[in-house]
């Protein structure tokens, strides 16, 4: 058991190991050097490799730059669109980086590029170090939290090497009463799996640093006994051969200091669940070995289902806090990123290895609860402007948090392209009340009349490389035989991508309002909080519904009305926005909804191949969690 001074640091019953601190000293964002330019296990053409996704970015940019310049040069260019020109540069830069990301993603993928000697089909490793499985929580249902653990720690077991890990909930939980049920739960999943003495428990008293500070605590008073640690999330789950095998690539690799898997969206039932796991599934891939191809040894981390050295992360991922006051200022928010460029500052190698089938997690069940979490990650993003200039950071790192930070800004910045696309016709043509309106305001006929032939380029280009990913990411599922029958086969997969994309365009303008709003909020200084994620079927009533996005139907409907009363044509422009804002609440309703969900489930509509054929390790987990959810928690509110 632990020392009295670590006993002061627990709330409740903990069971935990002898203590092996690790000092974790805090690190300076304002000093620093890079250290170890050139990794061992970077590319040898990485160089070449950015230079093709940067270049060709550039160089689409500037090409699409110069089609929309031809056609604002037809009748001058005035301030407002310049505006617009500046808006579409960025936001078509966006678009492109993504589009060639994804191109190379696509070659890599086909090609089966593989990374850090990780084959799936070669024998199990024997692993010669500890590791310890690290699951941090906070006010979840420890039922079904701890039902996940078991069956992680069942599929280790089953290497034959559990010898090799040790398993630690840590807990943040502030209710005390779930507090109490997370010491019953755990105390059953020690007597469930004969793990005493593999299997600890702790749970704060004090939250400082959130999650961050969870896991801080950690190394400095166990981390010295474990070499490496695999981070969860209460919603994670992995099977056994993806752990050994990510646990033995850091042993055979001593300069790396992280490795990152892919984890893919599982057990959704609510059809805006499937939308997100079949297109995780399905587009994700071609992005993620995009990213992990041209990020070399300089990838980044997403704070979960990774395993990292834990020396490298005591020297170096210590977080100070930000200077100022929240949003801004404060602990670390989005802590993944930081750490990882931490790490990467200090001479450590960081990858990602996206073609390990075996690692998991949940997808927020509505498009509401998905908004509440991104809210948190906008605050998150937007605070690594604090961030992002720190001394020392490889350039790469930094590119991170700036597309994180640009992620959101990218909202606001269609709105306003949009706006501004239709105030130009306006100031143009004149505003004079005196006159039939409609029959001046029209800014389709108006982008027409400046140059048909360009304006019509523009808007192709532009439609092809933003949807471009996703037609990559099918080309890549019917490459590989197992992904297509899992995914419905060839047709019903077409089918599901077409569903996919216009759900998500009907969502869309609710999204970009929401974000916009978000980005709003951080800038004018208001805190997103920390609450504990949904994870149920996602189950919503309409009148919840109408007083979410009542107020945004009305006002598309109220704009798309006054628009088409000034001119059809002004509403023909607006209809895209108009139509996701009118039908905000049937939409989020529908997708919410389990019936829908298993109906596309029965008829093999947003399919992933873990619905056909399942792992061992998801179906124990849903046995388990079934199992658990009869039994009554033993303390209530």
């Amino acid at each position: 058991m632990s020392d009295p001074h670590g006993a002061a640091r627990d709330a409740g019953i903990a069971v935990l190991p002898a203590e092996s601190p690790l000092p974790m000293p805090e690190q300076s964002l304002r000093h620093g050097r890079l250290q170890g330019r050139r990794q061992d296990t970077s590319p040898p053409n990485i160089v070449l490799r950015r230079l093709y996704v940067f270049g060709s970015t550039a160089l689409m940019t500037a090409a699409a730059t110069w089609l929309m310049v031809g056609v604002l040069a037809r009748g001058g260019i005035d301030v407002l669109e310049v505006c617009l020109l500046g808006l579409f540069v960025l936001l078509f830069a966006w678009v492109a980086f993504s589009f060639v990301s994804s191109l190379a993603g696509l070659q890599a993928l086909l090609r089966g590029r593989r990374k850090l000697g990780i084959y799936p089909d070669a024998p199990l490793p024997v692993l010669g170090a500890r590791t310890a499985l690290l699951m941090p929580t906070y006010n979840e249902d420890p039922r079904r939290m701890m039902a996940g653990l078991q069956a992680i720690y069942e599929s280790v077991a089953a290497t034959g090497q559990l010898d090799r890990f040790d398993f630690f909930v840590l807990s943040d939980t502030t209710r005390e009463a779930i507090g109490r049920a997370e010491e019953d739960v755990f105390a059953r999943l020690l007597t469930a799996t004969g793990g005493t003495g593999r299997l600890f428990y702790r749970r704060r008293s004090d939250n400082a640093g959130r999650k961050a500070g969870n896991i801080a605590d950690w190394v400095r008073r166990f981390g010295g006994a474990y070499p490496q640690m695999l981070i969860l999330d209460a919603d994670s789950l992995m099977t056994g051969d993806v752990i050994v095998r990510l646990a033995s690539a850091m042993e055979q690799h001593p300069g790396v200091g992280l490795i990152q898997s892919l984890p893919s969206v599982v057990g959704g039932r609510t059809a805006f669940a499937r939308m997100q796991q079949f297109g995780g599934r399905v587009y994700g891939p071609v992005m993620a070995y995009g990213v992990a191809w041209w990020h070399g040894a300089e990838s980044n981390y997403w704070g979960h289902n990774a395993v990292i050295r834990t020396r490298a992360f005591a020297e170096q991922a210590g977080l100070p806090e930000l200077p100022g006051r929240k949003p801004f200022g404060g602990h670390v928010l989005s802590h993944d990123f930081v750490e990882a460029a931490l790490m990467r500052r200090g001479g450590w190698a960081t990858h990602m290895v996206p073609y390990l089938h075996g690692s998991y997690e949940e997808g927020p069940p509505t498009l509401t609860d998905l908004l509440i979490r991104d809210r948190r990650w906008c605050q998150g993003n937007l605070q690594h402007s604090k961030v992002v200039h720190a001394a020392g950071l490889h350039w790469i790192s930094r590119v991170h948090m700036l597309v994180g930070i640009g992620h959101y800004f990218t909202a606001p910045m269609w709105a306003m392209l949009m706006l501004i696309g239709m105030a130009i016709p306006l100031v143009r043509g004149g505003i004079d009340l005196a006159q039939e309106l409609h029959l001046r305001l029209s800014p389709v006929h108006y982008w027409r009349g400046l140059d048909e032939r360009g304006v019509l380029w523009v808007f192709v280009v532009t439609m092809a490389v933003l949807l471009a990913p996703k037609a990559m990411g099918y080309v890549a599922m019917l490459g590989s035989r197992r992904e297509r029958q899992g995914c419905g086969g060839g047709l019903r997969a077409l089918a599901s991508v077409l569903l996919e994309t216009v759900l998500a365009a009907l969502m869309a303008p609710v999204v970009m309002y929401v974000q916009s709003r978000g980005v709003a909020e951080v800038l004018a200084g208001k805190d997103s909080g920390w609450d504990a994620q949904q994870r149920d079927d996602g189950r919503v009533s309409w009148g919840a519904l109408v007083r979410g996005y009542g107020g945004l139907s009305v006002f598309g409907l109220a704009m798309g009305a006054m628009a088409y009363a000034v001119s059809p044509s002004l509403a023909a422009w607006m209809s895209p926005v108009v139509i996701g804002m009118v039908l905000a609440v049937p939409v989020v309703g529908l997708t919410s909804s389990r019936k829908l969900g298993d109906w596309l489930r029965r008829h093999r509509l947003l399919s992933i191949p873990e619905e056909s054929a399942p792992p061992p390790v998801l179906v124990r987990a849903a046995e388990l969690r079934a199992a658990a959810m009869q039994v009554p928690l033993s303390v209530e509110e």
